[in-house]
């Protein structure tokens, strides 16, 4: 962590030097953290609308397996492994700029150490020249901004002249250096920019943290659609991940708010500055990863419509048959119907031409008399309709002896 923080007052001391001012420095800070933290953010938004766009397919599992949640879990993970989704991932990565605050926290309060590179027995010797108390949590920020009353007198203490000069904590007349007053109602409120521009900031910050999640989670809702490839409102609104948003919604506005007023101002402009960026930068990827989404439910919505003309096309043919024969009543087209009337025509058509060869030789064709055996059930067409042992004269005798 001192690592992390000596880099982080190393960076901002630059900044602080090329803009002179205290608080486009902090601005500038909060941006380049954004920028460097780009493919991790990017990451955790592809894998948070890879986890928004299957929310229908976790509920039909839900549904499915209703009741025994050890095999939701179970298909629920073998979903996510399919579609390439990680489960704790994109939640960890998340972290990581909440993480930063800490290390940029010791930066803040501990400009002296980390920002001008006062340490040792000379900062106990700083401090005591300015009159500021050791042991409080805020001596260094608040020796700082006293610096400019003990220019000379710093540096016949062995300070150079930019680290005699302190730092300018004035930002737009808000001093960023204070901790911000959150009871305005009382009679130790003063009415002037300096504190409402204090009270102002943590509110921001918080304002833009609801922003954020809110255009986050509108944006994730978007990209969740149906087998058709349509916009799915109803499964967006009920998904587990739009749930979970909603907590976050309220818990990480109100810790940047409670924060905001318990230390100096300027770690809230930095949170500020972080979440109205972040509205940035969720607008930027959510276009760049839903061109991927709306090309994939393009050829959904095609093949759709595509299986949908198919099956009019079916039912208009099933239609035109029902009013050609309204009464259902269709001929009977078995294979061994079949088989048979071929058998009958092939040798109709046989004695025929077998009658027309016989006249123009002028022959006499006797015709052969065969004795039809008639059908046990007394249907030509169905003979066993009745079973191979039917017979219709079996009790005839029996019944003329009685």
């Amino acid at each position: 962590m001192s690592i992390i923080s000596t880099a982080f007052g190393w960076l901002l001391s630059v900044l602080y030097d090329f803009t002179s001012n205290y608080g486009l420095a902090m601005i500038i800070f909060g941006v380049l953290v954004k920028v460097i933290l780009l493919p991790i953010t990017a990451k955790t938004k592809k894998n948070s609308m890879k986890m928004s766009r299957i929310q229908p397919k976790v509920m039909a599992i839900q549904q499915k397996y209703a009741g025994d949640q050890m095999k939701i879990n179970e298909e629920t993970q073998k979903l996510y492994k399919s579609e390439n989704v990680s489960m704790g991932g994109g939640c960890l990565w998340s972290f990581i700029p909440l993480l930063i605050l800490f290390p940029l926290f010791s930066v803040i309060r501990e400009p002296l150490t980390y920002m001008l590179g006062i340490e040792g027995d000379m900062l106990t010797k700083v401090l005591e020249l300015v009159g500021i108390d050791s042991a409080s949590a805020y001596a260094q920020i608040n020796a700082a901004a006293k610096f400019p009353e003990f220019t000379g007198k710093l540096e016949e203490l062995g300070l150079t002249a930019t680290q005699a000069q302190g730092i300018d904590f004035n930002f737009l007349g808000i001093n960023l250096a204070m901790q911000p007053e959150w009871k305005f109602w009382t009679d130790s409120w003063t009415w002037d920019w300096s504190h409402i521009g204090a009270f102002l900031i943590p509110v921001l910050s918080a304002a833009s943290q609801v922003l954020s999640m809110i255009i986050s989670q509108r944006m994730n809702n978007s990209v969740i659609t149906n087998t058709k490839g349509l916009e799915d409102k109803e499964a967006a609104k009920n998904s587990q991940s739009n749930q979970s948003m909603k907590m976050m919604m309220y818990t990480m506005p109100l810790m940047s708010l409670l924060f905001g007023f318990m230390y100096p101002t300027a770690l809230s402009l930095y949170w500020m500055v972080q979440g109205f960026i972040a509205v940035i930068i969720d607008v930027i990827l959510t276009k760049r990863y839903r061109k991927i989404y709306d090309a994939e439910d393009a050829i959904r919505l095609q093949q759709t419509l595509e299986q949908e003309r198919l099956e009019a096309e079916k039912e208009r043919i099933r239609a035109e048959r029902r009013a050609a024969n309204p009464d259902g009543i269709t001929d009977n087209t078995s294979k061994k119907k079949l088989q048979q009337k071929q058998k009958n025509e092939q040798q109709a058509a046989k004695a025929a031409a077998a009658r027309e060869y016989a006249a123009k030789k002028g022959l006499a064709v006797e015709e052969e008399t065969q004795t039809e055996k008639k059908p046990m059930s007394g249907i030509a067409e169905r003979p066993y309709c009745k079973g191979r042992a039917y017979d219709p004269d079996r009790y005839s005798s029996q019944s003329t002896e009685e």
